[in-house]
């Protein structure tokens, strides 16, 4: 597991893999299947190294966040 994410490094809605690496660590046991969008981007605003303005959040880039966050898990 790649914690340095979590060390320091600020965080913004172009950081969709580091942020999908900062919730895969802060919630390991979540189910994918019961991940909503809405869940995605509270708990992405709650990460404490996150920088950017949550109004500039769309379906696109929490959609792209979910996708890093499920190949993290499911690795081909």
């Amino acid at each position: 597991m790649n914690n340095k994410v979590q060390s320091g490094n600020s965080l913004s809605w172009e950081s969709s893999f580091e942020i999908a690496l900062a919730l895969r660590s802060a919630y390991p046991k979540k189910d994918l299947e019961d991940v909503s969008l809405g869940n995605i981007f509270q708990w992405t605003i709650a990460l404490p190294n996150f920088q950017d303005e949550p109004e500039l959040a769309n379906d696109a880039i929490l959609e792209a966040i979910y996708q890093e966050w499920f190949e993290e898990i499911n690795p081909l």
